[in-house]
C-alpha cells in the first residue's frame, strides 16, 4: 500500500475497481473523468462555491484541493494555486488541439481533473483549472470516503 505525505492511500486502483466506481457517475461526469472531456466555462456547480473544505476526486474520493488555495481566475472554471498534496495528482503532457499544456489526473484512479498553467497567483504562480464534474466538495469536518 502506497501512502501520501498527507496520510492518504494513493495506490493506483485496479481497472475493475475503476469500472465499478464509474457506474455511479452520470453521463457528464463519466465523459469528463474517463474520456478527458471539459465542461463549458461558467457552467460548473463548484465555480462559485465559497465554503471552507476539501475538493476530492468524484470517482475515488482522494482529496485533491483545499478551499484555502482557491481563487477567482476569471476563466469560468474552479481554479487553485496549489494542490492538497502534490502526490495526489499526476501531470501528463497534453498537446491536443494544437495547444501545449499539462493535463492533471487523480493519482489514485487516473480520472481527468483539468489542466495546470503557469499563469496563477503567488506563491506558486500556477493555475490548476478544474472541471466541477470531476470533483466532489466536502465541508470542513465532513468525512471524505475513500472509495475502492
Amino acid at each position: 500500500m502506497e501512502t501520501s505525505e498527507s496520510g492518504f492511500e494513493i495506490t493506483p486502483l485496479s481497472a475493475e475497481s475503476i469500472e465499478r466506481l464509474a457506474q455511479e457517475l452520470n453521463e457528464e461526469e463519466y465523459r469528463i473523468l474517463l474520456n478527458h472531456g471539459t465542461e463549458p466555462a461558467f457552467c460548473g456547480t463548484l465555480l462559485d462555491n465559497k465554503l471552507d473544505g476539501v475538493y476530492a476526486c468524484r470517482l475515488c474520493g482522494l482529496p485533491l484541493f483545499d478551499s484555502k488555495k482557491k481563487f477567482n481566475s476569471g476563466t469560468g472554471w474552479p481554479s487553485f494555486y496549489a494542490p492538497f498534496d502534490k502526490e495526489h495528482l499526476t501531470n501528463i503532457e497534453d498537446n491536443a488541439y494544437g495547444m501545449r499544456r499539462v493535463e492533471i489526473r487523480c493519482a489514485r484512479c487516473g480520472g481527468h481533473q483539468g489542466h495546470v498553467f503557469p499563469d496563477g497567483p503567488p506563491p506558486t504562480y500556477q493555475r490548476y483549472c478544474l472541471n466541477s464534474a470531476s470533483l466532489e466538495f466536502f465541508e470542513n469536518g465532513e468525512d471524505i470516503p475513500q472509495k475502492k
